[in-house]
């Protein structure tokens, strides 16, 4: 069944990205790219990750390879900021990773960005709402994923429309940067634990809605 949901690394004090990781600071990746790395090695050394992102052979098979090849599987779109996609404008291959539609929050208008391998960028200027009711339409029964950044996944649970949230907790400290759960309006979502994946890298935990 369609659901939302987000899917997350956060470091153990709760960031989702560290200082310094900006537009601004993108071609400094001196000043960022070592912390972004040590939150990101647990999905990047998976066999399906690494073939999906071109990285070459190898990689872990397992509970946490299946977990990420089930969450792209069951994916029909993804929702992200304008932030996030600026990044990933710059750093994503030509084939972007999500092969999916991608509706990007943005007050800039722009004619759709239609990437190989069936990732096509959709710029909604009406809000959240609008970015979703399109999100469903074109997501079919398969679920539609809140990407980030921060800002955007914030704005979805003030809405309450997220129905599970999944968080690799990695063993890092960033001790600054952009946190997750910042700035989200009452009534407060709840969740229940529904899984717990607890490997050396990372303990994967699910929550969804009460």
């Amino acid at each position: 069944m369609s659901k939302v949901f987000v899917n997350i690394a956060l470091s153990l004090d709760g960031y989702i990205a560290p200082e310094n990781m900006t537009l601004e600071n993108w071609d400094r990746p001196e000043l960022w790219a070592d912390k972004w790395g040590s939150l990101m090695a647990w999905a990047l050394n998976q066999q399906y990750l690494r073939k999906k992102l071109h990285l070459g052979p190898g990689g872990e098979t397992g509970p946490v390879n299946d977990m990420i090849r089930d969450t792209f599987e069951n994916t029909g779109a993804h929702i992200m900021g304008k932030r996030m996609f600026d990044g990933g404008e710059r750093g994503w291959p030509e084939e972007a990773p999500f092969h999916t539609p991608v509706f990007v929050l943005t007050h800039q208008k722009r004619d759709p960005w239609i990437r190989p391998g069936g990732t096509t960028f959709y710029f909604v200027n009406d809000g959240p709402e609008k970015a979703l009711a399109l999100a469903k339409e074109a997501s079919g029964n398969r679920s539609i994923r809140i990407s980030g950044g921060a800002d955007t996944i914030q704005q979805y649970l003030t809405l309450n429309v997220v129905d599970e949230i999944d968080i690799a907790l990695v063993p890092v400290l960033f001790g600054g940067g952009r946190r997750l759960f910042n700035n989200i309006g009452e009534p407060l979502p709840q969740f229940r634990i529904s899984r717990v994946l607890d490997t050396p890298d990372a303990t994967h935990l699910r929550y969804v809605r009460r």
